[in-house]
């Protein structure tokens, strides 16, 4: 395996629209094997084919179990191919970054419930009903195939802020605290 180089927002490859995979091979499970990695390196909870240069409709996701708050959900790794919503309902607001626009998270709206259709890397056509940061994952990961970037879904532009990434000593300065 080997970790990708993640393009950054101003890269034109980050809006065009991603092509349609005909099916799964040997070359396409090395790829989706290295975005894991790249997204689990970064770290991440999502990619896109077209975040690593790949402009081809695939998306690496990884939610650990307990990632949404105040709800004990499963650990989920998945790799999509072609995903698309066929269904969504209810909407709520939460904070989103992303990968490729390093240090700026945003308030983005998005669909509650989602039901997903996509491939799997065994060719089989798979249908599922996300929720949670699950359906938000998949919801901003399937964007980016459209050339779709999170900004771009934002109502109050406000609600864009600036983070600063924590040195490796604040960290564990932090933790430190926390165990008093």
């Amino acid at each position: 395996m080997a970790l990708l180089r993640i393009l950054i927002e101003g890269d034109p490859r980050l809006r065009e629209k991603a092509t349609k995979i005909r099916s799964a091979d040997d070359s396409l499970r090395k790829l989706a094997a290295d975005m894991h990695e790249t997204m689990d390196d970064a770290p991440g909870v999502g990619l896109a084919g077209p975040q690593v240069g790949v402009m081809r409709r695939i998306i690496v996701v990884h939610v650990p179990a307990g990632y949404d708050d105040g709800e004990e959900e499963p650990d989920v790794r998945m790799t999509l191919l072609n995903p698309e919503i066929v269904k969504a309902h209810g909407e709520v607001v939460g904070q989103e970054g992303c990968l490729s626009i390093p240090h700026w998270v945003a308030d983005v709206p998005r669909a509650e419930v989602v039901t997903v259709k996509a491939m799997n890397l065994d060719n089989k056509n798979i249908r599922f009903k996300a929720k949670g940061w699950l359906a938000r994952v998949l919801q901003h990961e399937i964007d980016h195939l459209d050339g779709i970037l999170f900004l771009d879904r934002v109502v109050d532009k406000e609600s864009i802020i600036r983070v600063e990434e924590a040195e490796p000593e604040e960290i564990e300065r932090e933790l430190v605290l926390e165990e008093m």
